[in-house]
């Protein structure tokens, strides 16, 4: 069963930074392409970014380029999302996802940025 656990998430002030870690299993993580999206409470899921299985290839969506960094780590399973420069339009529930067996995203967590 593909099971994607997120954790890292929560309140932080503009300017602020948050890691958020993807616990994968399941499925070989090695061989997939991971994505971070995102969605805010009214809106569609968007995605942020995503990582090639290798981890040398990366894509960023234009409202987080330059301040967000995917990375994976494939020895631990494990993927994540450096967020640096938040800003309040930032908050949303983050989700990791895979198409390992059809899209498959985690619980979530969210991400609110106030002061």
């Amino acid at each position: 069963e593909v099971r994607l656990v997120e954790s890292g998430g929560g309140l932080v002030q503009p300017g602020g930074s948050l890691r958020l870690t993807c616990a994968a299993s399941g499925f070989t993580f090695s061989t997939y392409l991971m994505f971070w999206v995102r969605q805010a409470p009214g809106k569609d899921l968007d995605c942020v970014a995503h990582i090639s299985p290798s981890g040398t290839g990366e894509y960023y969506s234009d409202p987080v380029k330059g301040r967000f960094t995917i990375s994976r780590d494939g020895s631990k399973n494990t993927l994540y999302l450096q967020m640096n420069s938040l800003q309040s339009e930032d908050s949303a529930g983050y989700y990791c996802a895979t198409y390992a067996a059809g899209l498959t995203r985690g619980q979530g967590n969210q991400v609110t940025v106030s002061s």
